[in-house]
């Protein structure tokens, strides 16, 4: 086993889940180990504390002339629940078939691993860089990085870069170079929805007093008509249609419907009609509903019309679209559908701007040629469904363009049981790592 395998090995042992108070100490310990990684290395590092999970910060010697590149990754990872799901304990990394099982093998210890492991034998072999490297690694990505955006403009200076790079997204198949160019933003909310102030027997006041779960299904199905598409008044508004161009390149990558399927085990897909279902996916606002509850949840029957029910909404946004707006628009919609016999609390979540940028600059041609020099073939150009919100916070403190270059494959599992990535392609991303930096540094 390589050195560089074994540090990856070493970085998922730790259960860096960054929403559960419980593994504060394995997060923090998991910022040290990489903190002392990346010193062994040579590069000056620091632990910089938040007011959550710290941010750990390292750099080469800086040279006047060279392009700065600000490389970007997160050390915490989702919670492992359900375990009995896992086949393998999930923070034990078990490798079966050239492929290692573990929470946080592709998100995002392996690919931002991948990049420590490029940089180590860069350094090793010429003891510097092709560019001047800032690496920022923070343990909160997976609550939205509530701190982050504070500390980039509390260290604007210190962090001042030219591009950044991010290995945190997907490939649309083994072996094929992907760059992602655009990013849906994110808006959250939760809706409590109350009636009576206590349960009630639903026997002896069934059919006289309001059904908060009732009314919770009744708002939820209205969110949607029966095709699919979003019914807030104003929703659409700010999105853009897809370029010709963008449409026709995916279209170009085979048969998405047939992926999906394969991928979800539905019975059939459904969306918004007019769009394939990458487009849907890489383009298109949606409002989904997360989770919905109320009532009795036990075993058997308890006859209760309960005092409160709830539903979690996120919407996953397109360039142009404002989260907070959404938010209001939601607020408003739901206001307006709710009858007057229930009382709605209304809770908004974290959000995060939309991303996109031009592949066809000369930051993403560079990318272009790094992914062509790793992979071969062709590279595929490609938005992508989730949301990354420190990207749009990059572009707005520190004025860069950031190259999204993942190393995830479709059935990666990611914030599932059964998390996993392959040997290749941690081995990849080594190489991809010192393609990158090269052509970036000429």
């Amino acid at each position: 086993m390589s050195a560089a395998l074994e540090d990856l090995l070493t970085c998922l042992r730790f259960p860096s889940v960054s929403t559960d108070s419980k593994h504060h100490a394995d997060t923090r310990a998991c910022a040290e180990w990489l903190v002392a990684k990346l010193t062994s290395m040579g590069l000056s590092t620091t632990l910089h504390e938040t007011p959550g999970h710290p941010v750990v910060v390292a750099k080469n010697k800086h040279i006047a002339g060279r392009r700065t590149v600000l490389l970007y990754g997160h050390y915490d990872v989702q919670p492992a629940e359900p375990f009995a799901e896992w086949k393998s304990p999930p923070f034990e990394p078990t490798i079966r078939d050239g492929v290692i099982f573990c929470r946080g093998a592709t998100d995002n210890k392996g690919q931002l691993m991948a990049h420590v492991a490029g940089l180590a034998e860069t350094l090793a072999a010429h003891a510097d860089l092709p560019v001047n490297l800032t690496i920022l690694f923070e343990g909160e990505e997976e609550i939205g990085s509530p701190n982050l955006k504070p500390f980039l403009e509390a260290h604007r200076e210190e962090l001042a870069c030219d591009v950044v790079a991010i290995s945190d997204t997907g490939m649309v198949g083994p072996g094929i170079g992907t760059f992602t160019y655009g990013l849906r933003g994110i808006a959250c909310m939760e809706v409590k929805v109350h009636g009576p102030s206590i349960d009630l027997h639903s026997g002896i006041f069934g059919g006289a007093v309001p059904n908060p779960a009732t009314m919770a299904a009744r708002l939820v199905a209205s969110l949607h008509d029966a095709q699919g598409k979003v019914q807030i008044p104003g929703f659409y508004e700010a999105v853009k249609p897809l370029q010709d161009w963008e449409r026709a390149a995916w279209a170009e990558l085979g048969d998405g419907d047939a992926e999906t399927l394969m991928l979800t085990g539905v019975p059939e897909l459904f969306g918004e009609p007019g769009f394939t279902e990458r487009e849907r996916r890489w383009a298109r606002p949606t409002a989904e509903v997360n989770g919905i509850g109320g009532g009795y949840q036990g075993e058997g029957s308890k006859t209760v019309i309960p005092r409160e029910a709830f539903f979690k909404l996120s919407f996953r946004l397109v360039p142009d679209q404002n989260p907070e707006q959404i938010l209001d628009l939601a607020t408003a919609y739901l206001q307006s559908k709710a009858p007057s016999s229930v009382r709605l609390d209304i809770y908004r979540g974290h959000t995060g701007q939309a991303y996109l940028m031009d592949p066809q600059g000369s930051l993403g041609q560079a990318a272009q040629r790094a992914l062509l020099k790793t992979f071969g073939g062709k590279t595929a150009l490609i938005r992508e469904g989730g949301s990354i919100p420190i990207v749009q916070a990059f572009k707005d403190v520190l004025n860069a363009d950031t190259l999204l270059l993942g190393l995830a494959l479709p059935d990666c599992q990611a914030h599932a049981p059964n998390e996993n990535f392959p040997i290749a392609n941690f081995e990849a991303g080594i190489r991809l790592n010192q393609n990158l930096l090269a052509e970036l540094g000429a």
